[in-house]
């Protein structure tokens, strides 16, 4: 697999474009700002677009979903809990200075325990909440790939003192990714650099619990 990561945005978010290597179809993982620099990319790649997957609606993470949908004609995947917040995204800017950002509605919903089939790929959907409400992360087992949104980081794990987070949630989201993919599964995160399951077991200090 392929994947071209871009990172966008004044909160400095990633936005994965990833493909069957040598294929034509891609999915973009959370297109969160600077839509004229996506399209571009995506150009560059000469792909087409099979879908756009939402790992959650803060807005970084989806503040160029509707021009990137728009421009490719690709459907959007939105967590269902979190549908409302694609549909106004404004008014859940918990900061002043941010967008504006264009609200969509989604094409499409997922919970989690979907498998969808996109692209050329097999992609398990998982209920991975405790960053936000309605949070999930996509994972390509063929590909040992993970796409965990704010759910984990290199070094680090998603914030829970936004409206909704919670932190023991999350770090039940965490054990099921670590007690269910195989250590050496790559992750694709929303912030920073790309890591692995084994890799953040070993040394990431917010994960001590489940290392006990």
């Amino acid at each position: 697999m392929e994947v071209v990561t871009l990172t966008v945005g004044p909160v400095q978010e990633n936005c994965h474009i990833a493909r069957r290597s040598g294929s034509q179809d891609a999915i973009v993982i959370d297109p969160g700002d600077e839509a004229p620099r996506l399209l571009e990319a995506i150009d560059k790649l000469e792909v087409e677009v099979a879908a756009i997957l939402l790992t959650h609606t803060h807005f970084d993470h989806v503040g160029a979903v509707a021009p990137v949908a728009r421009a490719t004609g690709a459907e959007v995947w939105c967590p269902e809990l979190e549908v409302e917040v694609l549909a106004d995204i404004m008014r859940f800017v918990p900061w002043p200075g941010f967008g504006p950002f264009e609200s969509y509605d989604a094409d499409h919903t997922v919970a989690g325990g979907e498998q969808l089939e996109l692209a050329g790929m097999k992609i398990d959907v998982l209920f991975t909440p405790g960053h936000s409400p309605g949070h999930v992360t996509y994972s390509i087992p063929s590909e040992q790939a993970l796409f965990s949104g704010d759910v984990l980081f290199a070094g680090s794990v998603g914030r829970t003192d936004l409206p909704f987070g919670d932190w023991d949630a999350l770090l039940e989201s965490i054990r099921t990714l670590v007690e269910t993919y195989p250590p050496e599964t790559g992750v694709y995160s929303g912030h920073g650099p790309p890591t692995t399951l084994a890799a953040e077991l070993a040394r990431n200090p917010f994960l001590a619990e489940l290392r006990a």
